[in-house]
C-alpha cells in the first residue's frame, strides 16, 4: 500500500515523543487515515547523541534539504523551536508544496500571516494545534466545533511553569524566589525562566488564540504583558482573605468590534472555573454566544502531550492527502479589527500599600482616587508594625489609564511609604 511519508525537523524530547507515538499506534493511525504513515528522514543537530531506541539512526540527517527537497516527503513536521531557522525551513517546505505541521508558538505568533499566505498559494495545509496548550485540544475546537458561535472571551492559564509557582506559593505560603528554585529542580522551569515568569510565553499563546477566536490578526506585539516576579507571599495571604487565588492569565475579549489581548496576574475568585487549575496544568476558558461557557483542561507541555497534538494534526493532513481534498484549515483571520491599547481597557484592581498608621490616611487616598474617577469596592486595613499599616483596596471596574494616573499620584502622598502591588481582579466567570 502507498505510504504517507513524513520528514521531521528536530528530534528533541517532543520529536522523540512524536516518533514513539507514530510507532506505538501505527495500526490505529493506518486505519484512521487509510494508508500507513512512515517517517522517512529526521533532521538533527548532531549524529553522535545517544537517542531513544525508537529512533532509527539511518533516518538521521544534518542537512534540512534532504527533507525539504525530497519529492517523496508529503508532510514536514517542525519541532526545532525558535524563529529564525524554523521560519526559513517552514517557508521553504511550503514553497515546495509540502504540508507543514508545527508546534512552534513563537513562529505562529509572529509570522503566522506570512506563512498562511504561502500555504494558501501552494494549496497545502499548515496546522499548529500543539503551539498552544500542549496536549489540550483548543485550536481545532475554536476553528471547527465552536465555529457557529460568536466568541466573546478567551481566558486561560497557559503556562505551566508560572502556574506551578503560584500554586506552591498559595499552598505553602512560600516566596516567589524560593518556589522558582524548586521549579528549576523539578524541571518545570528553564535555567533562564524569563520567557515564562515575565509572561512572554503566555503572550504568544494568547495572540494565537485571539486571532482564531475573533477572526482578526493579533500578534505577540499586540499583547500587553506583565509577569509574576512582583507577586509576594503577602499578596497571596490577602487573596485568601478575599476568597481568591492569584493566577497568571492570558485574556482576550471582543467588545463592539474591538479586541483586547493581555497577559498578567489576576486575583481570581475561587468560584471561577480556572481557580482550581493547579500545578503544571493548563486550561482555556471560552465564552460563546450560543454554547455558553466551556473549558478545556490538561497538561500544557511535555513530550507526549505535545506529541499527541502534533500527531493528531499529522493524521488530519494525511487524511486530506488520501481523500484529495482542499486543505480544510486555511487562515481564519479574514477581518481587520482594532486592537485596544491597555490604557483603554477596564478592570477591577487590587491595590496593596504600606501607609502611616494614623487617622485620615484612607480618606486622603480615597479622595485622590475619586478625583480620578476611581471608586472603591472594599477595604482591608491592618496594623503592619509600629507606626505602619497594610492598606488593601479593591476598586470598582475602572479604566486602566485612570488607575495608573491615580497610582502615580498616590506614590507621592506623604503617608504612603510603599506601593507594594497592583493586580487586576476577575471575580466572576
Amino acid at each position: 500500500m502507498e505510504t504517507i511519508k513524513i520528514g521531521l525537523l528536530g528530534c528533541g524530547t517532543v520529536g522523540t515523543g512524536i516518533i514513539k507515538l507514530l510507532t506505538d499506534n501505527r495500526h490505529k493511525h493506518e486505519h484512521y487515515v487509510g494508508r500507513p504513515l512512515v517517517v522517512k528522514k529526521i533532521l538533527v543537530s548532531t549524529l553522535d547523541k545517544q537517542r531513544d531506541a525508537c529512533i532509527d539512526p539511518s533516518l538521521l540527517t544534518l542537512n534540512p534539504s534532504e527533507i525539504i527537497q525530497d519529492p517523496e516527503i508529503d508532510i514536514v513536521v517542525e519541532v526545532i523551536g525558535g524563529i529564525s531557522y524554523a521560519k526559513e525551513w517552514v517557508k521553504l517546505s511550503l514553497a515546495q508544496g509540502k504540508n507543514v505541521v508545527t508546534a512552534n508558538k513563537d513562529l505562529m505568533a509572529t509570522a503566522g500571516e506570512e506563512l498562511f499566505l504561502l500555504a494558501a498559494e501552494q494549496d497545502v495545509d499548515l496546522l499548529f494545534e500543539a503551539s498552544v496548550g500542549g496536549g489540550i485540544p483548543i485550536i481545532s475546537p475554536l476553528k471547527h466545533a465552536l465555529a457557529s458561535n460568536r466568541i466573546d472571551k478567551v481566558m486561560g492559564i497557559i503556562n505551566g511553569t508560572t502556574n506551578f509557582i503560584l500554586t506552591k506559593m498559595y499552598q505553602d505560603g512560600s516566596d516567589f524566589s524560593e518556589v522558582l528554585e524548586l521549579a528549576k529542580e523539578k524541571g518545570y522551569a528553564e535555567s533562564d525562566p524569563t520567557a515564562d515568569i515575565e509572561g512572554f510565553d503566555a503572550a504568544r499563546k494568547i495572540a494565537i488564540l485571539a486571532s482564531i477566536a475573533f477572526n482578526t490578526r493579533v500578534t505577540f506585539d499586540d499583547v500587553y504583558v506583565e509577569g509574576i516576579t512582583s507577586i509576594s507571599a503577602r499578596d497571596i495571604e490577602y487573596a485568601k482573605e478575599l476568597n481568591c487565588t492569584i493566577k497568571l492569565v492570558g485574556l482576550a475579549t471582543e467588545i463592539d468590534g474591538h479586541v483586547e489581548a493581555r497577559v498578567h496576574p489576576v486575583l481570581l475568585s475561587l468560584s471561577h472555573p480556572l481557580a482550581k487549575v493547579d500545578d503544571i496544568y493548563n486550561a482555556v476558558y471560552v465564552e460563546g454566544d450560543a454554547v455558553g461557557d466551556v473549558m478545556f483542561q490538561g497538561l500544557g507541555a511535555g513530550a507526549m502531550p505535545t506529541a499527541s497534538a502534533v500527531v493528531s494534526d499529522v493524521l488530519q493532513v494525511a487524511k486530506n492527502i488520501v481523500k484529495g481534498v482542499t486543505p480544510r484549515d486555511n487562515c481564519s483571520c479574514y477581518e481587520k479589527k482594532k486592537i485596544v491599547g491597555i490604557e483603554d481597557t477596564y478592570a477591577q484592581y487590587f491595590i496593596r500599600m504600606t501607609v502611616a498608621d494614623r487617622p485620615g490616611v484612607l480618606a486622603q487616598i480615597a479622595g485622590l482616587l475619586g478625583n480620578n474617577a476611581v471608586s472603591i469596592d472594599s477595604v482591608i486595613q491592618k496594623k503592619y508594625c509600629q507606626g505602619k499599616a497594610d492598606l488593601v483596596l479593591i476598586t470598582e471596574r475602572v479604566q486602566d489609564k485612570n488607575i495608573k494616573k491615580s497610582i502615580e499620584q498616590i506614590k507621592h502622598l506623604e503617608p504612603v511609604q510603599a506601593l507594594e502591588s497592583l493586580i487586576r481582579v476577575e471575580k466572576d466567570s
